[in-house]
């Protein structure tokens, strides 16, 4: 029987393995503590090697694990033993190529805890209750970005709920005044 592929988690951690985004898909880790030792376990297991270049993959603990360093930032998605590391890949590719996108090409971990809202859209445009809805970098990014768009943008540049957001906005100052 065949099944959607799926995720189990995405990580987004610093160069000493501590989070800086992370979202979880899966019951396979029900504590917080357990979480974090999984993330200290999956950074320990990869930081010696060099996956700064392409993707690497790894099987840790009944998981696939592709995962991508950047400068100070390493991203890491992972599935299940017998998910497609293809699949787990892509999704991976989409989600370091989107975070560049939205940082400006800047990635480093100060620049992403700057725009840590920016980051963790993106992982919810990704995927949703670990079924992956988009690996399009520029898709992802745009999507991210018009949610984010400044109030004090022109309203033709507003989505209908963002124009009435400000809309209410502006009428609540006016009648606190």
């Amino acid at each position: 029987m065949e099944k959607c592929p799926s995720v189990k988690s995405i990580l987004l951690l610093d160069s000493e393995g501590k989070r800086v985004a992370v979202k979880y898909y899966s019951d396979d880790w029900p504590t917080n503590a357990a979480k974090e030792a999984f993330e200290k376990d999956v950074f320990t297991k990869t930081q010696k090697t060099n996956a700064r270049t392409e993707a690497e993959i790894a099987m840790f603990e009944n998981n696939m694990v592709v995962y991508k360093f950047v400068q100070d930032l390493h991203f890491f998605v992972t599935g299940g033993e017998d998910e497609n590391e293809l699949i787990l890949a892509t999704v991976l590719q989409g989600f370091f190529d989107a975070v560049g996108l939205l940082l400006r090409g800047n990635v480093d971990k100060r620049e992403a805890l700057e725009n840590l809202d920016l980051i963790l859209l993106c992982l919810d445009e990704i995927v949703d209750g670990g079924i992956i809805l988009e690996t399009d970098a520029t898709v992802i990014a745009g999507k991210v970005a018009s949610h984010s768009i400044d109030a004090g943008a022109p309203l033709s540049e507003q989505t209908i709920s963002q124009a009435l957001a400000t809309a209410r906005e502006h009428l609540t100052r006016s009648l606190l005044k």
